[in-house]
């Protein structure tokens, strides 16, 4: 099972169908779940075994009703896709508390509701593969994304936690962590909060313009992407995270290595904190 994203341009909506395809040619039922019955006639055009539901992921007991619905109709849901999400493009303090909400609503709530939709049919067959894509920014931070990354982050958590609760039930749960791909993302999928406040201008506004600049040129290839999650779709032991793209791992590195660094350089600061009869290992 395939989850669109909650705002999909339509050049975005075609490279989901180009990813769709790749898995029906690997011989596997796909059931897609897209906004509009154009989308849904469309996918389900694809040559192979192409299912496709009108679902908004915001809407979490018609979430519930489609992964009922399709476990009964054509079967059990092994593996579930969950990609639900989109960027919003703002400093904290230029964004308002709407946007945190809707950020949330759609990239933590929407995903964490299709996955407690089709946990309890996996849990049952002691089986299943739960993937969720977050992003490299659920692992580090830029300026002007706080509310994107706070979701990423939160997504980053809960699926770390969930995998530890389902691995003696047979469940696999990955988080796949894209950098910067091609895809609409930075381009007409990106909310982006007006800008009101002239002291952020010296740093932010050459962020802005680079992210309008650079969209439709990112180093990511999305059919590469779909290469890689059919191959830890196939994996008997699928890692707990997939990073995606050079700069994915980069970029993590560089955020792992600081805190590296931070760590043992406060550590005597943060022992300080215990009682003073709790005894402390070398």
């Amino acid at each position: 099972m395939v989850e669109d994203p909650e705002q999909v341009a339509q050049p975005r909506a075609d490279r989901l169908r180009t990813r769709r395809r790749a898995a029906l040619a690997a011989g596997h039922r796909v059931v897609g779940t897209v906004r509009t019955p154009a989308d849904a006639r469309a996918f389900e055009a694809l040559a192979g075994d192409a299912h496709a539901r009108i679902l908004d992921v915001t809407d979490h007991d018609a979430v519930d009703t489609v992964v009922d619905e399709t476990e009964r109709d054509l079967g059990p849901v092994d593996v579930l896709v969950a990609n639900a999400g989109y960027g919003h493009d703002g400093l904290f303090e230029e964004s308002s508390m709407d946007d945190l909400r809707r950020q949330f609503e759609v990239n933590v709530y929407g995903t964490v509701a299709v996955i407690k939709a089709v946990l309890p049919h996996m849990r049952e067959r002691r089986s299943g593969h739960i993937i969720a894509v977050t992003s490299m920014g659920g692992l580090i931070t830029m300026p002007g994304l706080s509310f994107y990354h706070g979701s990423k982050f939160a997504v980053e958590g809960i699926l770390e936690t969930l995998g530890k609760e389902v691995a003696d039930f047979g469940i696999h749960v990955t988080a796949v962590e894209p950098g910067s791909f091609r895809t609409d993302w930075a381009g007409r999928s990106m909310s982006r909060a007006p800008r009101v406040i002239a002291d952020h201008d010296e740093l932010f506004e050459p962020l802005r313009a680079r992210r309008i600049r650079g969209s439709g040129h990112q180093p990511g290839d999305p059919d590469k992407a779909t290469a890689a999650v059919l191959r830890i779709v196939a994996a008997d032991q699928p890692p707990t995270r997939l990073l995606l793209g050079t700069d994915a791992l980069q970029l993590v590195q560089a955020g792992r290595d600081a805190f590296e660094r931070d760590m043992p350089a406060w550590a005597e600061l943060s022992a300080s904190t215990d009682f003073d009869d709790v005894s402390r290992s070398a």
